[in-house]
């Protein structure tokens, strides 16, 4: 079985996600698929003998949507710029639509010309949703869309007809609140991307080889296995591998969380991204790249990221049919205050209200927001959880058994009283005690 990551594009809710899922499902030969909405990536796994990854990319865009193989990660900052300029202008222009658009018939012309440029900006909305909702697949752009596009086609018409009936301010409103969310959503995951490039950025770029007899820096992720590579004292380890000769204290913190320093002689083992504090050796390179010891923590951080807990994959099936109901729902309340006698005005305003209010953008987003948040801010603090799931599990915890005070004590120990015996001062025993240890590089000497 090959486990294979990939970009979706055009993905707005989770109606989305669960579509991709059920078309990569049905393929044969594929073993699990989880679709994440927040990073817009999907993991196969799958059986390369009867399925190919040209073959899941079919399928995605069969369903109608893009994806690519995951050869280099997103950049979701710049993704954040675009979506910040764009609601800093459509909440301009909304604010003015606001304005004028209880000041009278005068100005109404203006209200649609900037309610023109607010959907002008979001014309995102309109794309992706009425080509979901033509296909068959609505989702949640589906419904901004509709409410909407709606919303604002009806005044124009009312504009030209001379009535007073205008909800140019529902349309400029309902995509500035959504583009609002969306600017949210991308900081979320702008967040967990900063806290795993912390992860990454421990390994060093550059290491120092024995090649030929002569002292070479060559960049750490072209190290190969069975490579010499010279440590000195401060320098980060580039590759997991074995000391061959000299001997050293290296502090392994980083990625065991052991505050104290360990000393490390020939035979012994030593990892990435740990800091030699002292001593000078030589180690012969057994994994480097991908298949280190801190790139496999990275690998295991981005995959919890990307896993789903038992209660997304609720909201995930619950969304697959929300937007469908909604849209029913919505058709079914217009048609039915008609058939009362109201105004076709009446009657498409409430139609309106029912797709706005019922967006089911949190049933879709917050579980999968709040697992990459969680996991994300975890990781930053050490903590590192193998799944969704576990991380769902630990809200049930109440009892937590530690093997050692290390684990959750700071790592870094410093002087918070000093007793001194009859005969000595204070200042005196500091001064005896900080002589002795000067030249100590033990975590005790050093506080």
């Amino acid at each position: 079985m090959k486990k294979q990551l990939f970009y979706i594009t055009g993905m707005s809710c989770a109606a989305c996600s669960a579509r991709i899922d059920k078309a990569v499902s049905a393929l044969k030969g594929v073993q699990a698929v989880s679709v994440n909405l927040l990073k817009n990536s999907m993991a196969v796994e799958y059986d390369e003998q009867k399925l190919s990854a040209s073959g899941i990319i079919a399928a995605v865009e069969k369903a109608g949507y893009g994806a690519s193989l995951a050869d280099k990660p997103l950049q979701p900052q710049a993704r954040e710029n675009g979506l910040k300029t764009r609601l800093v202008l459509s909440a301009v222009f909304t604010f003015f639509v606001m304005f004028f658009s209880m000041s009278g018939a005068k100005i109404q012309a203006l209200t649609a010309l900037l309610s023109t440029a607010v959907v002008i900006l979001n014309g995102n909305y309109f794309l992706n949703g009425f080509k979901a909702l033509f296909r068959g697949a609505p989702n949640m752009d589906s419904l901004i869309a509709t409410g909407a596009g709606t919303a604002f086609t009806f005044s124009i018409y009312s504009l030209y007809k001379g009535d007073a009936a205008l909800y140019f301010e529902a349309a400029a409103m309902i995509l500035t609140l959504v583009t609002f969310g969306k600017f949210l959503e991308a900081g979320a995951k702008r967040k967990t991307a900063d806290a795993v490039a912390e992860l990454v950025s421990l390994a060093p770029r550059t290491a120092v080889v024995l090649r030929g007899g002569k002292e070479q820096t060559v960049p750490a992720d072209e190290l190969v296995a069975g490579d010499t590579v010279l440590i000195k004292a401060g320098v980060r380890i580039p590759a997991d591998g074995v000391i061959i000769q000299g001997n050293g204290v290296v502090d392994e913190a980083a990625l065991t969380g052991e505050s104290v320093p360990v000393s490390k002689k020939v035979g012994d083992r030593v990892m990435t991204a740990c800091i030699s504090m002292a001593g000078y050796f030589l180690m012969r390179a057994e994994k480097g790249g991908q298949d280190t010891t801190l790139a496999q923590i990275v690998k295991l951080v981005d995959e919890a990221t990307s896993s789903k807990a038992p209660i997304a994959r609720l909201a995930d099936k619950v969304s697959g049919v929300f937007v469908p109901v909604v849209i029913a729902v919505a058709t079914l309340t217009a048609a039915v205050w008609l058939l009362c006698g109201a105004g076709l005005e009446f009657a498409l305003s409430t139609g309106i209200s029912v797709l706005v209010i019922s967006c089911p953008c949190a049933l879709g987003l917050a579980t999968p927001t709040a697992v990459m948040v969680g996991t994300g801010r975890a990781a930053k603090q050490g903590v590192l959880f193998k799944s969704a799931t576990a991380l769902e599990a630990l809200g049930r915890v109440d009892t937590v058994v530690l093997d050692k005070t290390g684990t959750i004590t700071e790592g870094r120990p410093r002087v918070t009283d000093v007793l001194p015996a009859a005969g000595f001062s204070q200042t005196e025993l500091i001064q005896i005690a900080a002589s002795l240890e000067k030249m100590s590089e033990h975590p005790l000497g050093l506080a």
